[in-house]
Order: C-alpha cells, then sequence, then structure tokens
C-alpha cells in the first residue's frame, strides 16, 4: 500500500481553497482501510506543496512540484513490483496515475484500465494553454498517452507515450453525449470507450468481454487500474470535486475490480479524487473501504510477480 497524498492537480475552487484530496488516505486508514486489508507493507509519501499560481517554465498547475511527487511515487511502485508485491496506490487526485504508470512502465509494456467517470482527455489541442492553466487531474489519459508537454509525458526508464491508445480502455464517461462535450477527440484515437450509459445498458457480461478483448492485444504485458471513485452515481459518492449522474453501480464496479486485480498480468491499482473534506462524517470513506475491503476478501492467495510474468526468474 503506497499513501499518495497529492491534490496538486486540481484547480481551487474558489480564492484560497486548496482541495482536500490529499486528506483521503488518512481519511480511508480512519476509516478501517489498514485493518480490512492489513498489506504487507505501506509506504507513505510526504504531502506536496500545493500553489495557485503559476510556475516558471510551465503551464500545468503545480508542474514542477507535480512532477518530482510523481517521480518519488514512479520509485515506489517499481520497488513494490520488483518486491513481488500488488502495488495499491491511494491519492489523492488524479494526476498520481502517471507516476504509478510510470514505475510500472519500467518494467513492462502496460495496458490501462481507467475507470472514471471522465475521460480526462484535455490536452493542447483541445483547451487554449495560454488563457488557462491545465490542471493534470482532467488531463491524466492525455498525458498517460503522449498528449502534453514534457513535463507530465516523459519519464526516466520509459517510452512516450506510456501507454499506447490502443491498450487502454476507459470506462465510465458520463459527459460525452452532451453537447458541448469537452474533449470529443477522444472519439477520434483507438481507446476503447465503454461510456456509463452503454455499460449501463449493456450490462456486466458485456462490459467484461469488450476489456478482454482489448486486453488481448499485449497479451505478454502489464495491467493498471485507475478508479476514479466518482465513477459511482452522485447518491452514492458525492465527497468528490466533480460528482455527477448516472454512475456505474458498486455491484458492478466491484465485480470488474475483483476481476481485473485478480488478473495475472496485474501490477497494481490508484484509487483516486475522494475528498474527505466533503465528508465530515467519513461515511463516504467506509463506501471506499467496503468496496476495496470485497476485491481484497475474493482476491485470496496471489502469486508472486514472477508466477505472474512480470519479472524475469
Amino acid at each position: 500500500m503506497i499513501l499518495a497524498p497529492s491534490n496538486l492537480g486540481l484547480r481551487p475552487l474558489h480564492p484560497g481553497h486548496e482541495p482536500g484530496t490529499w486528506r483521503a488516505p488518512a481519511a480511508l486508514m480512519e476509516a478501517g482501510l489498514l485493518d480490512a486489508l492489513r498489506p504487507s507493507d505501506v509506504t507513505e509519501l510526504s504531502r506536496p506543496t500545493y500553489s495557485p499560481e503559476p510556475q516558471p517554465g510551465t503551464r500545468l498547475r503545480n508542474g514542477p512540484e507535480l512532477r518530482r511527487f510523481n517521480l518519488e511515487l514512479a520509485d515506489a511502485v517499481e520497488h513494490a513490483v520488483r518486491s513481488d508485491e500488488f502495488a495499491l496506490v491511494l491519492g489523492g487526485d488524479c494526476s498520481i496515475m502517471l507516476g504509478a504508470l510510470a514505475g510500472a512502465r519500467r518494467l513492462r509494456p502496460l495496458s490501462l484500465l481507467h475507470i472514471d467517470g471522465h475521460s480526462d482527455f484535455r490536452h493542447p489541442g483541445n483547451y487554449d494553454v495560454d488563457a488557462t492553466l491545465g490542471a493534470v487531474a482532467g488531463m491524466d489519459l492525455a498525458l498517460a498517452t503522449g498528449r502534453g508537454e514534457a513535463t507530465a509525458t516523459e519519464w526516466p526508464g520509459c517510452p512516450v507515450p506510456l501507454v499506447e491508445d490502443h491498450h487502454v480502455i476507459q470506462l465510465g464517461e458520463r459527459e460525452n453525449r452532451d453537447a458541448d462535450f469537452a474533449w470529443p477527440d477522444v472519439n477520434e484515437t483507438k481507446i476503447t470507450q465503454i461510456d456509463v450509459f452503454e455499460a449501463n445498458r449493456s450490462g456486466l457480461s458485456d462490459i467484461i468481454a469488450r476489456i478482454d478483448r482489448t486486453l488481448a492485444k499485449l497479451p505478454s504485458g502489464g495491467l493498471w487500474i485507475h478508479l476514479d471513485v466518482d465513477v459511482l452515481d452522485q447518491s452514492i459518492m458525492p465527497a468528490v470535486d466533480c460528482p455527477g449522474s448516472p454512475g456505474l453501480s458498486p455491484n458492478d464496479l466491484q465485480q470488474i475490480l475483483q476481476r481485473y486485480t485478480a488478473d495475472l498480468r496485474c501490477l497494481g491499482m490508484t484509487v483516486t479524487v475522494f475528498d474527505p473534506d466533503l465528508d465530515p462524517e467519513g461515511v463516504h470513506a467506509k463506501t471506499i473501504v467496503e468496496i476495496l475491503s470485497f476485491i481484497a476478501l475474493q482476491r485470496g492467495p496471489g502469486a508472486d510477480m514472477r508466477q505472474r510474468g512480470v519479472l524475469d526468474a
């Protein structure tokens, strides 16, 4: 378990505001996650310094600090995987996906199962870079697939992109059918897209079949899972920066996560964007703990990474 208390990829909602996602790892621990999962090791990264101001040499919000933090996270993920451990990274905002992918990508080509209520595909080709700072929490999938400035696309020991379009599944987008959808060019890529409407209509077996077809394109590679908890309906998970409806059902989400965290190719998972400031009673933290506890119970005694085919014997 790697605790990544970052809020660097989020914009302030008003002057003086600092997003509370950095508190999420501690809140999940307080809600019982440590006792529920009993990880073999816990690594806690230090909270990075958030600034609402532009930084020299980048048009990404908190660009230099975000890169520094993600390089530290990449080292922690690489160490976990090399130690034959499944790396569960608790954020934090979605920008931590980049460091986690970089750490895993040093060892194997990757497929990515990106489970998120938003495609997070903002990049310089679909917004005015000069007019606004880029908030990486809304850009993580674009950056992971090589779109954007080098600060967040080029990582030591890794190729660009971290993940090829045709090895990505994006599950859960809920705004792509809106007339003002922010990044329609994602539809022109080879990313496998299963929006929330299609997922809820077609059902679990069809979702799994589509994911499996994409994973089959890289049978000897690793798999990383990214879970943004805003993929749940806002009636279930309102404690996020951008809640919405509809969402995946908790049961479908649990079944999907259980299946693919148990996949022998899966190296780890990021869990992001829960904001304890929006959950003063701790109710929604317990929902996340329940979901993750279910996955851990279902995994059973796992194979180490050599058995998974991730490391050479």
